[in-house]
């Protein structure tokens, strides 16, 4: 079974509460960073407990709190990281806007992959491939697949326990948001598990039934 990091049991959320994922094939030991919006010390603290062996570090859009840990753990491990290329300019903006003494863009890591193209395989039981999510144009979701399990989902600032994520940004469209979450990640198994940016874990099947904003019972209302 593929390890996805239990945020309950060893929590890496960063100041601003930002779940960070480490997805680890228990093969070959190669995992995938998602998301290191902070706690890097936590982070890379993790690697060894689990026998990790960084491949990559792959954020679900460039906003400053899933990025804040990046570059310590970029250069800790090596490991390259990628973004949807329609976010880059975020990526690099957002930490020296919000904190230049500390994350100016030159301090970040340039992104060695534009995501959705680029695929991770780590083989032989697992792998990652990203689908749009719609919060703006470089916001994506990441789904983990395990052969011989349903894929696990990271959902990023897209899907959330009993909500959706914010559309008020700039090329933020909640038309495109309800559209991609319906037609793309209620399409995954009702077991699937989903990890948001923020918040606890749910399933696929829960937020199918009951999200009030794009479950069945909001479709009904």
């Amino acid at each position: 079974m593929t390890t996805l990091v239990d945020a309950a049991q060893e929590p890496c959320r960063g100041p601003v509460g930002c779940n960070c994922s480490v997805v680890v094939c228990p093969v070959t030991h190669e995992a995938l960073i998602v998301d290191p919006g902070g706690d890097a010390g936590r982070i890379l603290a993790l690697l060894p407990k689990l026998g990790a062996r960084p491949v990559g570090i792959v954020h679900t859009h460039g906003h400053f709190d899933h990025i804040l840990g990046t570059r310590e753990v970029a250069m800790a491990t090596g490991a390259p990281v990628s973004i949807h290329a329609d976010d880059l300019d975020l990526y690099r903006a957002w930490c020296a806007r919000r904190a230049p003494s500390i994350w100016s863009s030159t301090n970040l890591p340039n992104p060695h992959r534009s995501l959705p193209a680029a695929k991770y395989c780590l083989r032989p039981a697992a792998g990652s491939r990203a689908a749009y999510a719609g919060t703006h144009p470089g916001s994506i979701c990441v789904f983990i697949e395990a052969t011989g399990e349903a894929p696990l989902l990271l959902a990023g600032d897209t899907l959330f326990e009993g909500g959706i994520g914010r559309t008020d940004f700039s090329g933020g469209s909640l038309e495109q948001i309800l559209h991609s979450i319906r037609d793309t990640l209620f399409q995954a198994a009702r077991r699937n598990c989903g990890r948001s940016g923020h918040g606890p874990e749910t399933t696929i099947g829960e937020e199918r039934e009951g999200n009030p904003y794009v479950g069945r019972r909001a479709s009904a209302g």
